[in-house]
């Protein structure tokens, strides 16, 4: 058994992907006025009153500076069939909104069309965790929708599948 001791980022990074979550696209607006986007799966709430939600991204993120210096963003909760969606806004480079049909939030931030919810937020903290930074927004408007969730874990992308109360499907 491996203990807390004897164990590597990568076989951490492991453990941790056995939790599985949904998959967000956190879009804001840099002050130059472009867009910015960036899949992440670390997003939970925070509070429910007030309504908070907390998202982190790794220092060394090129845009993480965007990010830092915004007053908004946007939680884009994915639905089932936009993987293409997350792993365009997962790689560094290119106009990741070319051909993404998106309509402007509040403070101008990106919403990106058919999620199965969307949370427009104004940050109001930013905290360092390790080689993270943690960015707590407050809810000002939220969008929900009947379609399901992406899901990821162990390295995939999931689908999720109601169960029965019983735990059968």
């Amino acid at each position: 058994m491996t203990t807390t001791k004897d164990f590597d980022g990568r076989e951490l990074r492991n453990v941790l992907g056995r939790f599985y979550t949904g998959v967000t696209v956190v879009t804001s607006v840099a002050r130059d006025g472009t867009a910015c986007g960036v899949t992440a799966n670390s997003f939970t709430s925070v509070s429910l009153e007030p309504p908070l939600v907390l998202w982190n991204q790794a220092l060394t993120s090129q845009s993480h500076p965007v990010y830092c210096e915004a007053d908004r963003f946007v939680i884009n909760i994915l639905a089932e069939d936009q993987v293409d969606v997350s792993q365009r806004f997962a790689r560094p480079g290119e106009d990741k909104f070319n051909s993404i049909a998106t309509s402007r939030g509040l403070g101008g931030v990106p919403v990106i069309d058919g999620c199965c919810a969307v949370l427009e937020c104004r940050k109001v903290a930013t905290h360092e965790g390790g080689d993270h930074a943690i960015f707590i927004g407050q809810v000002e408007h939220i969008i929900s929708s009947d379609r399901s969730p992406l899901l990821f874990g162990d390295g995939k992308y999931m689908k999720a599948l109601p169960l029965e109360p019983n735990g059968q499907r």
